[in-house]
Parts: C-alpha cells; sequence; structure tokens
C-alpha cells in the first residue's frame, strides 16, 4: 500500500473526474431545492453531498430539514440535469489523451444512476473507453462512503482490492476507497473544487492529488 505504481486495475469516478458534471448537476439541485424554500449555497451542497447518490442526499436534508420532497422531484431534477448537459457538458480536459496513453484495465464506478451515468459517458465520447465495465452504487446496498461499490467493481473485474486503484474527486469517494482498502489518488482539477479541496482529499486518505489529467500516465509510470 505504500504506493500507487502498477495497478492491475483502474477504477474512475466518474462524475468531476471523467466528465465536468459536479457543477451542473449542483446548480440544479440547488434550484430545485430552493423551490421548495430549502436554501443551500452550492458550495456547501458541494462540501456535504458530492460523492453521494442523490437518494443519500434526499434523506440527509429531509431528516435534519423537516422537508418532505414531493412524489417525481428526482425524475423532474434527471430530467433538467440531462437538458442541460447535452448543451453544456464537457470532458474533463485531457482525459482522452490520459486515457488513450494507459494501458491498464479500467472501469468506471459512479454514484450516479446507471442512465444518468451512461448518457454523460456516451455524451462526451468516453464511454468506449470503459464498456462495458460502467458500475453504479444503485447495484449495490450502500452508497459512498461505505465501500460496497468499489468492491463490487473489483469483484466484477476479477481483481484483488489490493491491486485497484481508484481515482476520486470526493471526500465520500476516498472514504469508500481506504474503506474497501484500495488505494487512491485524488483529481482536483474538476470545476467544482474550491481551494483547499486537494487537503481535504488528503486528509480523508488518498496517496496523493492532482490537478490535471494529462498527469495521470506519468503518476502511474513514476
Amino acid at each position: 500500500m505504500a504506493t500507487y505504481k502498477t495497478p492491475k486495475l483502474l477504477i474512475f469516478d466518474c462524475d468531476g473526474v471523467l466528465v465536468d458534471s459536479e457543477i451542473i448537476a449542483t446548480a440544479v439541485h440547488v434550484e430545485a431545492l430552493a423551490g421548495y424554500g430549502y436554501n443551500i449555497s452550492a458550495d456547501t451542497y458541494n462540501s456535504r453531498f458530492i460523492g453521494m447518490t442523490d437518494q443519500q442526499s434526499y434523506s440527509i436534508i429531509e431528516a435534519e430539514s423537516g422537508l418532505r420532497l414531493p412524489k417525481g422531484h428526482h425524475e423532474c431534477v434527471m430530467a433538467e440535469i440531462g437538458r442541460r448537459y447535452a448543451s453544456d457538458l464537457k470532458a474533463i480536459s485531457g482525459v482522452n489523451q490520459a486515457l488513450d496513453a494507459i494501458n491498464v484495465e479500467r472501469c468506471v464506478a459512479s454514484s450516479s444512476d446507471l442512465e444518468k451515468l451512461h448518457f454523460a459517458l456516451k455524451l462526451t465520447d468516453l464511454y468506449d473507453h470503459f464498456s462495458p465495465w460502467v458500475f453504479s452504487a444503485s447495484q449495490v446496498a450502500c452508497g459512498k462512503p461505505a465501500p460496497d461499490l468499489f468492491l463490487f467493481a473489483s469483484q466484477r473485474m476479477n481483481t484483488s482490492a489490493e491491486a485497484c486503484l481508484v481515482i476520486e474527486d470526493s471526500v465520500a469517494g476516498v472514504q469508500a476507497a481506504v474503506a474497501a482498502r484500495m488505494r487512491v489518488i485524488g483529481f482536483v482539477g474538476g470545476s467544482h473544487c474550491p481551494p483547499g479541496h486537494a487537503e481535504k482529499l488528503m486528509e480523508a486518505g488518498a496517496m496523493r492529488t492532482f490537478s490535471h489529467m494529462t498527469a495521470l500516465p506519468k503518476i502511474l509510470a513514476d
């Protein structure tokens, strides 16, 4: 566990790692919640809920505020996110070049719903880098920061946890990798990452952080 050299499997988070989606999705969530009288800033939403499933964030918000989100809330939010993805979503800068340069087996393990996940990857021309190895927290009992999703991915890929390296942008995701006894490095190049985010990922257990995806092949080779 002392180095991150030569993993047998790279496990990528999607939102904020492969696609620059967090700023889009957070804006939609914040706007929808404000419509019910629940006001939260984008920065606070990100710091509290990025890396979790939407269902986890809804449960926390309802428990803390007494608010009961109406039936159909999630479907309306997903529809609006889909519309904004179609016009605004971009791949993380340099990610295609990085993936082309890395000759290591890889998969995606994301808190997003499978439908949203596939849509984002196909929209940004990243799906073929991973297909069919795309996994969602909807396929396991507990989302991040629990280890379930990363363990599920490694089992499906027939790779031991110790041979995996996770690329994550969220504290919950880093904690999930650590709980799964996997090595993890933090990516802080998404447009949602505030100053000091790298330090938070290191405190959560990341071995190191990086901010430009084109640096990843060199990091793996060092």
